[in-house]
């Protein structure tokens, strides 16, 4: 277990270094010049030339990328060019906002696809089934977004649940705050639950036919003991990498439903920088992005060789 961790710590580590250094030269090869943004058309060449100077621009690329580079490790992230501080201060307060978005989405679609998937699968053809996978089709077609305004308009607007814009901040009030949160997470978490319990239904199926589960139920096994003991271990590792993914496309799509609440987070973030040309902010959203969708299959490769010995081998 131990080298197997060194090993996919180091492909980590790789990883994370290549994406540094792509986002940072997509965004130091995009046109537009950021001094020209914050002073104007107007700036004289000379006024421009010292607001680069000021900047950093005029340094060589790669001296530039080392600098950015242990800014992150400093949990500076570089400076703001529209703030002039640190990205880091201007950043870290959102970070928990997508985070507690992240995983109360994760945590609905676990404590629902897990039992529904078991059950279809224990009563394949039965009406509950037929109604289970139907509804699973649908809400499947829908992007996040989408039912994002569906909720909104349903449980804002008609029954009065939460107020459509109404943010609370965790600060003031962390009642409030994960109260609020509810719906953006049900909004990113409908569509997955649907594909995790075809995904779990399908595979506890399968497993069902291999030659070691007639083995048990030959044995004496009742079909629940089956289930939990031998089927079910297995059929939840394809699960389990869908997750991950799951936890991947949250964090990106946490981007679009802040809009569509209204929530201050990095989503929020990102476009305003985006608009400014503040590319030290942009690269260290993109960036901590990246680092927490790479660290989500990290755990999750993690996890398989806790549960498969096989993979470790």
């Amino acid at each position: 277990m131990g080298k197997y961790l060194v090993k996919k710590a180091l492909i980590l580590v790789f990883t994370l270094l290549v994406t540094s250094f792509v986002v940072f030269a997509i965004f130091a090869i995009l046109p537009g010049d950021p001094a020209v943004h914050k002073l104007g058309t107007q700036a004289t060449p000379e006024r421009l030339e010292l607001m680069r100077e000021e900047m950093g621009l005029n340094e060589p690329f790669v001296l530039r990328y080392v600098k950015w580079l242990g800014s992150i490790f400093t949990l500076e992230f570089g400076r703001s060019y529209s703030y002039s501080c640190s990205v880091g201060s201007l950043i870290v307060s959102k970070i928990p906002i997508n985070l507690t978005l992240s995983v109360m989405a994760l945590l609905i679609v676990c404590a629902v696809s897990v039992p529904m998937g078991i059950y279809t699968a224990k009563h394949v053809g039965g009406k509950a089934d037929k109604l289970v996978m139907a509804l699973n089709q649908f809400f499947m077609s829908l992007p996040p977004f989408l039912l994002g305004l569906a909720l909104t308009y349903l449980f804002g607007i008609v029954f009065r649940l939460f107020t459509p814009g109404g943010y609370v901040d965790y600060t003031s009030n962390l009642f409030g705050f994960i109260s609020y949160l509810f719906f953006p997470a049900l909004a990113l978490a409908i569509p997955k639950c649907a594909m995790c319990i075809r995904l779990l239904k399908t595979g506890i199926l399968e497993e069902a036919q291999k030659d070691y589960a007639r083995t048990a139920y030959s044995r004496g096994n009742s079909t629940t003991q089956m289930l939990y003991k031998h089927i079910l271990k297995n059929a939840v590792m394809p699960t389990i990498t869908f997750v991950g993914m799951v936890v991947a496309d949250m964090i990106a799509s946490g981007i679009i439903i802040e809009q569509v609440f209204g929530i201050p987070g990095l989503g929020r973030s990102l476009l305003s920088a985006i608009s400014t040309r503040d590319y030290p902010v942009v690269t260290a959203i993109v960036m901590l992005i990246a680092i927490l969708i790479v660290s989500v299959g990290f755990v999750t490769d993690i996890i398989h060789a806790m549960i498969d010995p096989r993979i470790r081998r």
